[in-house]
């Protein structure tokens, strides 16, 4: 039959759109509602099309200072992981050291271990070192979990790439740091991107190790939690969306400029 053998052929494809389509329906739903005017505090039932929201953002009370938060946080604790992350990838994949493979196997631990283990964890060491839980408590907590992300996106990359283009450099008389800055970072570039942007969207994102530590500091993540409790404002749906959109508008424009690399390449 003709229809089953197209079905046969497109299988996969439709496979693959039906699961990016269940995917994104949250973000989907997110972004109808953010255009909502809802009749109570609670924006769950769709009433009639409005850009209130979208005109006031910070309409509600403390939403934008804990995403001021956040996005601090999330810069910080990126910059931090993804430096620390690189420099240990590097020394997992070039260098022979005692207790190697302890440490390679230890860095795992963080992405294997349950996030309230971790969470409590932490705050005991916190209390214990007689620590005040805030910005700088939630700060060190994300760039524990976060590194090991870096590490792993880096420690890929690094061990794919090809030693013979470090050795061509060398032949051709630049230096360890010459070679480094004009051969080692640029191929390594993509996977200590990869792991930054891991790092920012796990940082940002997080809610269980925050709530722990943070004290009485509110990300954004918390102040949704709360709100939710009462209310949820169509401002959160707002920022959502935006969010979203800055989101894709990064990856296409990443897709873009690689393509056009590629095509001067080739």
């Amino acid at each position: 039959m003709p229809f089953v053998n197209w079905l046969k052929r497109k299988l996969v494809v439709i496979a693959g759109l039906l699961t990016l389509g269940y995917l994104l329906l949250p973000n989907v739903i997110v972004t109808v509602f953010s255009f909502n005017k809802p009749k109570g505090r609670f924006n769950y039932a769709w009433q009639r099309f409005s850009l209130d929201a979208w005109k006031d953002p910070c309409g509600v009370s403390d939403l934008c200072g804990s995403l001021s938060v956040s996005l601090q946080i999330a810069v910080w604790a990126t910059l931090g992981a993804t430096l620390l992350g690189t420099l240990i990838a590097f020394a997992l994949v070039r260098y022979r050291f005692r207790a190697r493979g302890a440490v390679n196997s230890l860095i795992f631990l963080p992405m294997a271990m349950p996030e309230v283990v971790m969470a409590a964890s932490l705050l005991t060491l916190f209390l214990n070192m007689g620590a005040q839980l805030g910005f700088w408590t939630i700060l060190i907590a994300h760039i524990m979990f976060c590194l090991s992300f870096v590490v792993t996106a880096v420690k890929a990359r690094v061990m794919s790439m090809d030693p013979k283009l470090e050795e061509a450099a060398r032949d051709l008389y630049a230096g360890p740091f010459q070679t480094f800055v004009r051969v080692t970072l640029p191929i390594a570039a993509p996977g200590i991107a990869a792991g930054a942007l891991l790092a920012f969207a796990l940082s940002f994102d997080d809610f269980i190790i925050t709530n722990f530590n943070a004290g009485s500091t509110v990300t954004f993540p918390m102040f949704v939690w709360g709100s939710a409790q009462r209310g949820t404002p169509v401002q959160i749906n707002v920022i959502g969306t935006a969010m979203f959109v800055v989101a894709v508008l990064f990856v296409l424009t990443s897709m873009v400029v690689g393509n056009r690399r590629n095509r001067q390449k080739a």
